[in-house]
């Protein structure tokens, strides 16, 4: 069973404990930490000031990091989120120790709050049920957080798709804009991910007193297994994203000779036009044509035989 107790609007506490084993497990959920909350960490945990100062909401870290404390692990990840129609970095910070785990984020991060609640209506569905260890906890967490980054990708794919529909059915404009966002998503998704590898590989060797060694590497290495096919599809999706792009500005570039070719066609034509209104146009004696019955009409035989003309030249040099 699991024993739920709000301490605060913004500390939820869930005790995971099985009737089978005389250990139990604590897990602290806090959103948005202010000045009340480090103060609740701080007085209950003895934590060092510089790992509490990580839970802060004011405060972010710019990179991941492990910090190692007298009987408990601090952890600071960055997992991506989708804000709008962008994908933004959300911090998340762990304390890690026997017997209880505490994690600290902001409300962006809807996933770590599913997961929580889900552990609060249905304990016997964690790993961590079964086996009572802050460890596994937290391999649970980072796994679930890691499904939301695939999730992502898939989102990044479907607009993959629609990019190539509207590439393909001549709306460029439209495309440039869907492109540069799907290209900045990607950028932000692998510099967010890009660290997880590392700090995977270093939680391989974490301790517990009640898992051994063999399994938590084999639980984390499944985690860095995982990052390792995000990593692969971000740069899967980055090469369609720059073949995309050089595709839109191929048909860009082939609509707008299009467009200058038809403008220049037009101008020469209308060249002979302009340049026989001009000399008619002249105030001259024994202007040709000028003084002759119908001569207007004549005029306008004349300009409209010079723009056949024209229109004959470029056909023959298959300019049309």
């Amino acid at each position: 069973m699991a024993n739920y107790r709000k301490i605060s609007d913004k500390i939820h506490e869930l005790i995971i404990d099985n009737p089978k084993t005389v250990q139990d497990l604590k897990w602290i959920n806090i959103v948005d930490a202010e000045k009340k909350e480090i103060d609740y960490l701080r007085r209950n945990y003895k934590f060092d000031l510089i790992h509490l100062k990580a839970a802060s909401a004011a405060v972010s870290f710019q990179r991941p990091m492990i910090y190692r404390g007298s009987n408990y692990l601090c952890l600071v990840l960055h997992f991506p989120v989708l804000k709008g129609d962008n994908i933004v970095s959300s911090e998340v910070d762990f304390f890690v120790g026997h017997g209880f785990l505490i994690t600290a984020h902001n409300k962006s991060i809807a996933a770590l709050n599913n997961f929580f609640n889900l552990g609060k209506k249905s304990p016997d569905a964690l790993l961590s049920y079964s086996i009572e260890s802050s460890a596994i906890l937290l391999y649970e967490i980072l796994g679930n957080l890691t499904d939301e980054t695939y999730r992502l990708l898939d989102d990044n794919n479907i607009k993959i798709n629609d990019i190539e529909d509207l590439i393909f059915s001549r709306q460029q404009k439209e495309a440039v804009m869907e492109i540069l966002n799907l290209r900045r998503n990607i950028i932000n998704v692998r510099r967010i991910v890009q660290n997880h590898k590392n700090i995977f590989q270093q939680l391989m060797t974490m301790e517990s007193s009640l898992v051994d060694k063999v399994s938590i590497k084999k639980y984390y290495n499944n985690l860095l297994e995982q990052s390792k096919r995000i990593w692969e599809m971000l740069d899967n999706q980055k090469e369609i994203v720059e073949v995309l792009y050089n595709t839109n500005e191929s048909l860009l570039n082939n609509q707008m000779t299009d467009i200058m070719k038809t403008l220049t066609v037009f101008s020469v034509i209308v060249f002979p036009l302009t340049l026989l209104a001009a000399i008619f146009g002249m105030n001259v004696a024994e202007m040709p044509l000028v003084n002759l019955p119908y001569g207007f009409w004549w005029i306008i035989v004349v300009m409209l035989l010079g723009a056949m003309g024209m229109l004959l030249f470029f056909e023959r040099k298959r300019w049309l």
